[in-house]
C-alpha cells in the first residue's frame, strides 16, 4: 500500500503542476500580440495538456481508486473522504474546462481576458489546500 500511496502522490504532484501552469500559459497567450507567439502558446498548451495533465490525472485517479480498495469499509464511512472526493470531482471538472480552453485557443475563439485566467489560475491552489488538509488532518 505504501508504494501505491507514494506513486499516487507523485502523480498528483505532476497533475497539479500541469493545472498550475496551464492557466498561466493562457494568461501569456491572451497577452501575446504576434502570430508566432500565439502559435507557440497553442503548441505548449496542447503538449502540456495531452502529455502531462491527462496521463497524470488518469494515474492519480487510478491509484486513488486502488488505495480506496485497500480499506473500502473505512473510507466509505469516513466523512473527510467524502469531502475530499467531492473536491477531486470538482478538480476533474476544472481539468476538463482547461482542456476546453486549450481547444478554444487552438481555434482562435477564446473570449476570456488575462484577468479572468489570473483568477481562474487560483482554483487548483484552493483545491490542493483543502484536499491535503482533509487527507492529512481527517477533521471529521
Amino acid at each position: 500500500m505504501l508504494w501505491v500511496k507514494a506513486f499516487h502522490i507523485i502523480a498528483m504532484v505532476s497533475w497539479f503542476a500541469a493545472l498550475f501552469y496551464l492557466p498561466r500559459l493562457f494568461v501569456y497567450h491572451v497577452d501575446a500580440t504576434d502570430a508566432i507567439s500565439r502559435d507557440r502558446f497553442c503548441i505548449m498548451e496542447r503538449r502540456l495538456y495531452r502529455v502531462i495533465a491527462i496521463p497524470s490525472m488518469i494515474t492519480t485517479v487510478a491509484l486513488g481508486i486502488w488505495l480506496y480498495s485497500f480499506n473500502t469499509s473505512y473510507y466509505t464511512a469516513a466523512g473527510w473522504m467524502h469531502a475530499k472526493l467531492a473536491f477531486v470531482v470538482l478538480l476533474l471538472v476544472y481539468h476538463h474546462i482547461c482542456g476546453a480552453y486549450v481547444r478554444k485557443f487552438a481555434r482562435g475563439s477564446n473570449t476570456r481576458s488575462g484577468r479572468f485566467f489570473r483568477i481562474f489560475n487560483e482554483i487548483p491552489t484552493l483545491a490542493l489546500i483543502v484536499i491535503v488538509v482533509l487527507a492529512v488532518v481527517k477533521p471529521f
